[in-house]
This record gives structure tokens, sequence and C-alpha cells, in this order.
């Protein structure tokens, strides 16, 4: 039976994304959607990028943007002042493309896979978005700064007008936990800290979680909430 399944903020853990998918096994009638945040503050951004491009010609990924990515975007094409992003993570992106002075280190494949990052997915029972939302908008209205920037430690939203239960990343947590309410689950898990890349089967509520190290623990549902 085809699986959709979430993945929380990468942040250049490559070691965590390889053990994660390793485990999971995603087949081409999967979809996999990515929470977004897949670069900055951890050690190989450039790998998981091309580990993502990689994955897109085997799974059905839908990939979101996450605000980190909006940073890296605005630096590339000249339309921000880098100093900001550095001090978030991008010295280490950067040092994983070998940056020598020249933005030319980030190949096309990158970037043309950075521009066609979604705002969000949803499935009949689920929508999956970066940061948060309106609950009173539909999912294509919502502001673009709320869904990648506003973290749910700040703003909780309630449940959103559609009835489908929210995921989203942005928001980590410390001590590398899932946060849950009935009605939304955050996955950002801490991975680039030193905690996990925690990845969610949304039908089973299955979480399989991999370490930077890339050592891995699971659970499901009924686990997780004992």
């Amino acid at each position: 039976m085809p699986r959709t399944i979430a993945i929380g903020d990468i942040h250049g853990c490559l070691d965590a994304l390889n053990a994660l998918l390793d485990a999971i096994q995603p087949t081409r009638d999967d979809t996999i959607v990515t929470v977004g945040d897949y670069v900055d503050r951890g050690p190989d951004s450039k790998g998981v990028l091309e580990r993502l491009l990689q994955l897109e010609q085997t799974t059905n990924l839908v990939p979101l943007m996450g605000n980190h990515e909006e940073m890296l975007i605005a630096v590339l094409e000249r339309q921000m002042e880098p100093y900001n992003w550095l001090n978030h993570g991008g010295v280490e992106t950067m040092d994983s493309y070998g940056f020598a002075g020249d933005l030319a280190c980030v190949p096309k494949s990158h970037r043309d896979f950075l521009t066609r990052l979604g705002d969000f997915y949803e499935n009949d029972t689920h929508f999956i978005v970066h940061a948060n939302y309106d609950p009173a908008l539909p999912l294509a209205e919502q502001n673009s700064d709320l869904l990648r920037w506003v973290k749910i430690s700040n703003v909780l939203p309630g449940p959103h007008i559609s009835g489908k239960k929210a995921i989203v990343g942005h928001t980590h947590d410390r001590q590398g936990e899932i946060f849950e309410v009935p009605h939304l689950v955050c996955i950002d898990t801490f991975c680039y800290g030193g905690k996990w890349l925690t990845a969610l089967d949304l039908e089973t509520g299955k979480v399989w979680q991999a370490h930077p190290n890339g050592s891995m623990r699971e659970e499901n549902e009924s686990e997780r909430r004992t």
C-alpha cells in the first residue's frame, strides 16, 4: 500500500537523512514530503540537496520551502545581502560547497531545485507546511511569512478550517521529542543540534528517527502516546 511520509528539518545532516531513507525504503508509489530547511547549520547542505535530487528519481518527492531556502535563494539572486543568512547557518552551507568568493559554486541543478519548492502539501486527512498557518484561511491563501517563519512556540494555531491534521517543522524541540496536540504534530526534532531527524507515516503514525551519527530508533503511534 502506498505510504505518505513527512520528513522534518534536515539542516545539512546528510548521514541522518541517508539512515532514515535506508530504514524507510521508499518505493515509486510512496509520497515523501520534506518540510523544508534542507540547508544551513549542519555539515553537508550540498550533499543533502544532491540526495534529494536523487530521491526525486525513485519516489514521489514533494519538497517544501523553509525559511532557510528562502534566505539562500535571496542571496543567490542578489536580492539580499548575505550577512543575516550567514549568521543563521549560511557559513556551513557555503563551506559544504567549497565557496571561495564565487556563488557559482552552487550548481544550476541545485538552484533549479530550490526555485521549485512548494508552500504546502495536503491529502484527504492531513496537510503539511514548514512552520505555521492561519486556521481560518485555505492553504492556497496563506501568508508566506507565516508558512515559513513563525514558530508555533510563538503562536500555536488552532484546528484548521479544513478539519485536516497539520504536520509542521521549524520549531525545534531541544530534547529531540515530537510535539503533538490533537490537531497538529511538529516533527522538527533538532537534528543539527545532536538529536534526531524524524520521519512520520501520516496514515499509520509510525515514526522513524535518525541520529546525526546514523543510528536509528523507531516507534509506533501507540508507543509514542504512552
